[in-house]
């Protein structure tokens, strides 16, 4: 499993994250495409994203009730298309770290049943030299 020093796993990791890419990529580009897609997926959390952004930079400058205007359509489309491929990239990443700490953890797991398996063969050893000794 382990080449040298580099670890199988890490590169298999590196490799679905850079995998995941042109995968956002084909995504977003349907997104844009599709006229469902763009209004029920893309444009309310880029308006969202928008609303909040907008929001903390008007009270970061002092403005504490202005309104916000929404994005126009096509800017909230390919804001939306952004955030989502994004989204996906992050996705699969923490997909692949949480399967690295499952990996771990259940080599860690295996070990330490192979020695407390150790552990009890040995105190079974020393019980039956005691009763030989007795």
């Amino acid at each position: 499993m382990v080449a040298g020093a580099f670890p199988l796993a890490k590169l298999l990791t590196l490799g679905a994250r850079q995998l995941s890419r042109p995968l956002a990529s084909r995504i977003k580009a349907g997104a844009r495409r599709s006229p469902f897609f763009r209004t029920y997926v893309c444009l309310p959390p880029a308006q969202l994203y928008h609303w909040v952004e907008m929001r903390a930079k008007m009270r970061l400058m002092g403005f504490h009730g202005a309104a916000v205007k929404p994005l126009n359509e096509e800017a909230a489309a390919e804001l939306g298309a952004e955030l989502l491929g994004e989204a996906i990239v992050f996705g699969v990443g923490g997909l692949c770290v949480y399967l690295e700490y499952a990996r771990q953890a259940g080599q860690a797991r295996r070990k330490d049943e192979e020695q407390a398996a150790t552990l009890q063969d040995l105190q079974e050893r020393i019980h039956i030299l005691e009763e030989a000794l007795e």
